[in-house]
């Protein structure tokens, strides 16, 4: 099946563009999605999964909803699913 993969801010930098497809096997979850872009991207390994669960403060959606209020790194998808992995962000108003 077909994924949507979106990268925001220093994600984006390390995956060297702001959306690809790529192909994933069937019954494929979000955890799977996950490391294969660790393994794919220098820039990206060690980010994303902590001991197999998706690292604080960081942000994964699917289809807009984020996969945390699912289930979590074991979301499954489907084809032409979209992806959104948002790094931590900080900052605010001074």
């Amino acid at each position: 099946m077909e994924i949507d993969l979106r990268f925001f801010a220093t994600y984006r930098d390390a995956v060297g563009q702001k959306e690809r497809s790529r192909e994933f096997s069937e019954n494929a979850t979000v955890g799977d999605v996950l490391v294969a872009l660790e393994n794919e991207y220098d820039g990206l390994e060690g980010q994303l999964l902590e001991n197999g669960t998706i690292r604080p403060q960081l942000s994964v959606l699917k289809n807009g909803r984020d996969v945390i209020h699912m289930d979590g790194t074991g979301t499954t998808l489907e084809d032409g699913d979209v992806i959104s992995v948002f790094p931590p962000v900080a900052g605010g108003c001074r």
